[in-house]
């Protein structure tokens, strides 16, 4: 099966397409849970379309923690049943589903108490190995070990020793979230789907109480300075599927309906600092007040975080305030020998959490778990979960749309479904230094190429041979080729600098800069794909630097509500 391409053309022709006849599935948003489900659709036979109204991801998928994990402190809440599915989910990934862009990562717990602790603290990460091992999924995945405090120093000489008396290593694992999103969308398009992205609903069509379909504005139609200039389609669907997240409720409220159910955000926020100012072999994961904190190996840096707290301001571009970066960098000096500073921060960070609103009225023990409903005929609605349980919440949501439709229809088979990139994984990793040679790059950067693109990375490397200039580094980001670029508008969607500079690379949070320093040569790039006339590269290149300037203004603030004001002061790249 070949791979689709994701186009400027091909965007057109999806969206004109979608507006010819009726569909069987219509999916509204993009993130982890969206794109699954037009997978799962689509692979089930049903016509499909999938909208979005920014970019992949551009929400929370894009913005969380980068795990793919069973979630250890869900034991200690007795949540067996959530646990279990989402080890199984995580073996799927790993083994089969997306081994190119999920692998198992290492964390060390350091134990404070001796006696009761590692007993207590052992027995769980004991039964989160079992809970794994009887799933029948990765089990390539080492099991946990236990660690005197001098063993533990030897693999994280980060540490003070007065932090710990030993400690446990256990494993989860790791994915790029945004690129993880990039491709399940063409890994659905692959297989019927249509797709288009900056395609924003505006209007819920009825006929009764029925839902039939949505009404969407083209937003790289027209001039881009205000609505009224973009072009409008409406598309018809026998179900249509919401899968907007922590957007939910304001979805809902377009058709008069808020549902069964309310979804609540909670932010966390995450900073990224460079490898070499934390000493360490392993992950680290220690309690707070709240909830947990994790230090994730991320290439040649460090995440850290995260935050767990209500937000009920502006969604799209949630704001780390001073005070959130105060908390992480506080609550990781605890236990680091050398303190980072703000100086260290390369990136940051915030993502929105879509939690099932309950009880209690703190975000931390709201429900992890999803819910799908019918709240009108043609209209299902899923919310909540976790990244990791995506493939699962995308059936669910099918498997109630099917019961609106007048048909038989297959069973959900996604657990079998590779996504783009990785057929041949393997095979291909044990040969990168041939590829290398072939190439003509060196072995680690093609290391970095299969890590992102796995099987597709033949594709990026037949853009250097038709122009060699692009098998060079940017000089301000030189993770990446500038073919990177170049493909990520060529072939997965990419529509904006932003776009790029975010979500397809992870320049705006890897480099000190924040991404300005290779914004125009990007925006240059694209342009050359994407027919933009010099006018247009340097409105790119002007959005992207207040983008970050506001960023940079926001995370000085003390508060959501300043910061949120401060973030609002660099205006979307096209209006919404």
């Amino acid at each position: 099966m070949k791979t689709a391409v994701l186009g400027p053309e091909q965007r057109a022709e999806a969206l004109a397409r979608m507006a010819e006849r009726e569909l069987d599935i219509l999916v509204v948003g993009a993130g982890v849970v969206g794109a699954g489900t037009a997978l799962d659709a689509t692979t089930r036979g049903l016509s499909t379309g999938l909208v979005e109204a920014r970019d992949w991801a551009s929400g929370t998928s894009s913005r969380s923690s980068k795990l793919i994990h069973g979630g250890l402190r869900y034991l200690e809440m007795l949540d067996f049943g959530l646990v279990r599915e989402a080890l199984r989910e995580r073996g799927l990934l790993l083994d089969r589903i997306a081994p190119h862009l999920v692998r198992p990562v290492p964390f060390l717990y350091p134990l404070q108490h001796r006696g009761w602790e590692r007993f207590y603290a052992g027995s769980g990460v004991a039964l989160y190995d079992a809970m794994s091992l009887s799933s029948g999924h990765g089990r390539g995945l080492p099991r946990h070990r236990h660690l005197t405090r001098t063993g533990a120093l030897r693999i994280a000489p980060c540490l003070r020793k007065d932090a710990l008396v030993g400690a446990l290593q256990y494993y989860d694992a790791q994915v790029d979230d945004a690129r993880f999103v990039a491709a399940l969308v063409r890994t659905a398009a692959s297989y019927g789907a249509r797709v288009a992205n900056r395609a924003r609903v505006t209007e819920f069509l009825r006929e009764g109480e029925r839902v039939v379909g949505v009404r969407v504005l083209d937003l790289e139609s027209g001039d881009g300075e205000s609505a009224g200039d973009f072009r409008s389609y409406e598309i018809r669907a026998k179900q249509v599927v919401n899968a907007t997240g922590v957007w939910t409720d304001d979805t809902q409220a377009m058709i008069a309906e808020r549902g069964q159910f309310h979804v609540r955000a909670s932010k966390g926020i995450h900073l990224v600092v460079p490898k070499d100012r934390i000493h360490s072999s392993t992950g680290l994961i220690l309690r707070t007040e709240t909830s947990v904190l994790f230090v994730i190996p991320w290439g040649r840096h460090w995440i850290v975080g995260t935050t767990d707290t209500a937000w009920d301001l502006d969604k799209a571009h949630p704001a780390a305030s001073s005070a959130d970066i105060d908390y992480l960098l506080e609550h990781v000096n605890s236990v680091l020998a050398v303190p980072l500073t703000r100086d260290d921060v390369e990136g940051v960070y915030a993502g929105l959490r879509p939690l099932l609103a309950g009880e209690s009225d703190a975000t931390s023990k709201l429900s992890r778990e999803h819910t799908v409903a019918h709240p009108v005929p043609g209209l299902v609605v899923v919310a909540g979960g976790k990244y990791t349980t995506y493939r699962v919440m995308a059936k669910d949501a099918v498997d109630a749309a099917v019961h609106g439709l007048d048909q038989r229809v297959a069973d959900c088979c996604t657990e079998e479904i590779r996504l783009a990139g990785a057929e041949g994984f393997a095979a291909l990793w044990n040969g990168r230094a041939r590829i290398a040679s072939r190439a003509g790059l060196h072995e680690v950067r093609v290391e970095h190429l299969l890590r992102r693109y796995g099987a597709l990375t033949q594709e990026v490397l037949d853009l250097v041979v038709a122009d060699p200039r692009l098998g060079e580094p940017l000089p301000a980001a030189d993770d990446y080729l500038k073919a990177e670029i170049v493909y990520a508008c060529s072939h997965e969607g990419a529509r904006h600098l932003e776009d790029v500079l975010t979500r397809r690379t992870r320049i705006s949070i890897e480099t000190f800069d924040r991404g300005t320093r290779s914004a125009r040569e990007c925006a240059e790039l694209m342009g050359g794909v994407l027919g933009w006339s010099d006018e247009q590269v340097e409105r790119e290149v002007q959005h992207y630097l207040k983008r970050v300037e506001a960023e940079r203004e926001s995370q000085l603030q003390p508060d959501d509500q300043t910061a949120d004001a401060a973030r609002l002061g660099a205006p979307d790249t096209v209006p919404l």
